[in-house]
């Protein structure tokens, strides 16, 4: 079966207009899913399915050999704005330390930026370290965005989110200390 050559780069793109529409409705939604829990569980899905479909484009764009630099650049931009809207709407909603999300995006968009000022040189394609990082931080979000805590209390699903949130900051730093040290030797040995 053939896909059209430019479906992971579609599914790709999808994810920012979906970034939006997803800070939107977690924002109306409320802290804690309070006054409108089901804006709140229509944000969690929305992410849940956005963040999902980064599984998705990769493994169709390896599996046909359609993999393009539009891509190794636009994947993790789109990645980016997802997370980032989930960070940044849970830490105005109360429900996340601003401290965590400064140093995540700081990190996050620091490697984006490096990325897309080395583009025209070369792409630099997600290492196996940050793709980790990526993932956790989808189930750490997910499980934060879901008011879950209307099943097991308040109490407990605080804490959970708290616990994730310190491992992906972990996960996130060690990642960037990577990508650095990567690019760094990658440089050396171009000289």
């Amino acid at each position: 079966m053939a896909i059209p050559r430019q479906l992971p780069n579609a599914i790709t793109i999808a994810r920012i207009p979906l970034a939006v529409v997803f800070f939107v409705l977690l924002l109306l939604g409320g802290t804690y899913g309070i006054p409108e829990p089901t804006l709140r569980w229509i944000a969690g899905i929305l992410f849940i399915i956005g963040i999902s479909t980064d599984w998705v484009d990769g493994y169709l764009a390896r599996k046909y050999e359609i993999v393009t630099d539009f891509g190794k650049l636009w994947d993790p931009i789109a990645d980016k704005l997802l997370t980032g809207a989930g960070f940044i709407g849970l830490a105005i909603l109360g429900e996340v330390d601003w401290w965590i999300v400064v140093i995540i995006l700081i990190r996050e968009w620091g490697i984006t930026v490096h990325r897309l000022m080395v583009a025209s040189e070369h792409v630099v394609a997600a290492a196996w370290m940050g793709k980790v990082k990526t993932a956790f931080q989808g189930v750490a979000l997910g499980w934060a965005l879901l008011p879950l805590h209307v099943v097991i209390g308040l109490g407990p699903w605080t804490l959970i989110t708290f616990v994730l949130m310190i491992i992906v900051l972990v996960l996130t730093v060690a990642s960037g200390i990577d990508y650095i040290v990567a690019q760094a030797r990658g440089a050396r040995q171009k000289s």
